[in-house]
């Protein structure tokens, strides 16, 4: 599982990185780069030091070497919320040309830090109902990245009802308050439910999230 976890993050952060604006370093020449990043992690956290080490070698092979034409600035409050806005707070203050928020929990602290820095996140569930971007399409603002889940396929399973039980016109959603990624999927249901006629009903609070 965690070489599934860590692969999928070295695509991830590989396809950040190759968005890297290549013109402006062409005019900029070898003017050196500053990237922060915010990890949620602590620092002696092997799946943490894994995915930098994929993010670092990536940018190598894009031709960003740390300590030629780009400077690396690492933070780790390993969950502590204190820390998160200590350590977004400092790494805006060194003025870097993007900050890599190596997940969703550090995303609110850096936008109150900052809405002019670049912000790369990843591993986030629903950056748009967390208000982080405008839309997926268009995220706006200074931020955008990747996010874990796809939300189109969740009314799949109001189709799903429905070819089991075609006269089926209500159906309830449950599903745990506490899982982000559950306003995502609460929103996509909602928005299709009427071209499948169902009537859906607001979410319950309860474990898990189902259609029932």
């Amino acid at each position: 599982m965690l070489d599934m976890k860590r692969r999928e993050f070295i695509t991830l952060l590989g396809g950040a990185a190759a968005a890297w604006p290549l013109a402006g370093r062409a005019q900029q020449g070898e003017r050196m780069r500053r990237i922060g990043v915010l990890m949620t992690l602590a620092a002696d956290d092997p799946e943490g030091q894994a995915r930098l080490r994929a993010f670092v070698q990536r940018l190598q092979e894009l031709g960003w070497t740390d300590g030629h034409n780009v400077r690396f600035d690492y933070r780790w409050p390993a969950g502590d919320a204190e820390r998160i806005r200590k350590y977004a707070a400092e790494l805006v203050a060194l003025a870097p040309d993007v900050i890599l928020a190596g997940g969703g929990e550090v995303v609110p602290s850096l936008l109150q830090a900052t809405r002019t820095v670049p912000i790369v996140f990843t591993q986030t569930p629903d950056p748009v109902g967390a208000g982080f971007v405008d839309s997926l399409a268009r995220p706006g603002g200074n931020a955008t990245g990747f996010t874990l889940y796809e939300y189109g396929i969740s009314p799949k399973w109001l189709e799903l009802l429905k070819e089991i039980a075609p006269r089926v016109t209500r159906a309830a959603v449950i599903r745990d308050a506490t899982i982000a990624s559950g306003i995502g999927q609460w929103g996509a249901i909602q928005t299709a439910a009427p071209s499948f006629g169902v009537d859906d009903q607001p979410p319950l609070s309860g474990p898990g999230a189902m259609l029932v």
